[in-house]
């Protein structure tokens, strides 16, 4: 008898939409509801709660959406997850922008203190956060990315932290949607040649790419 068990497919697109889909929602319904006036202290206020509640529906129906479609979700995305429930609550709570806005430095933090720590062990932590094989990348070559990963997002901490205080909320908004994402992915295409050099195919490296440790 044949064998009818389907795969579940593997969509660049999917991971896309997962990753930045409920980042571009909270960033659509701000500037939806946001006062044309930016003196408008509590017209953008309200807009913010308004975009937080939007992004953490989308952030749920995204998690769903990534165990139906590509069969499982990374202990990442978990951790990632639970903190926009929890920043998020706080920011409707509170009415307060405070709250998201330093949501993406203590999402970095985190994966930094948890790369880190597993390195002071000999861990690649990377690996069992992404859940990902990255075929052919040798043990050295998962604790230099892990290394380089925990750097970077000590940086984006402090990126993040430096742009909210300088940025109006409109601003640190677009910074997070577009200046960190692109940043992201610029630092994850600065890692090829590293992975290529400890034994990673250059057919694996859409993998890799794919699987960019991003925070929405």
């Amino acid at each position: 008898m044949a064998d009818t068990q389907v795969e579940k497919p593997r969509s660049s697109w999917i991971n896309l939409v997962v990753d930045f889909g409920p980042l571009l929602v909270f960033f659509l319904t701000y500037r939806y509801f946001s006062p044309a006036d930016d003196e408008n202290s509590v017209g953008i206020v309200l807009a913010v709660t308004k975009g937080t509640v939007a992004f953490m529906i989308a952030t749920i129906l995204a998690l769903i959406v990534s165990k139906w479609r590509l069969g499982h979700v990374s202990p990442m995305v978990w951790l990632s997850t639970t903190l926009i429930l929890g920043f998020g609550a706080l920011t409707v709570f509170f009415n307060d922008p405070f709250w998201i806005q330093i949501k993406p430095t203590a999402v970095y933090l985190l994966f930094a203190a948890v790369l880190f720590g597993g390195l002071l062990k000999g861990k690649a932590m990377l690996r069992y956060l992404l859940q990902s094989a990255f075929e052919g990348l040798d043990d050295a070559g998962w604790l230099k990315l892990s290394r380089n990963w925990a750097v970077f997002f000590v940086f984006l901490a402090g990126l993040n932290e430096v742009l909210r205080q300088v940025l109006t909320f409109g601003g640190w908004l677009q910074a997070k949607l577009w200046l960190f994402t692109g940043l992201s992915f610029l630092f994850t295409f600065s890692q090829i040649p590293m992975v290529l050099r400890h034994g990673m195919g250059e057919d694996k490296t859409e993998e890799l790419v794919e699987n960019t440790p991003v925070d929405q």
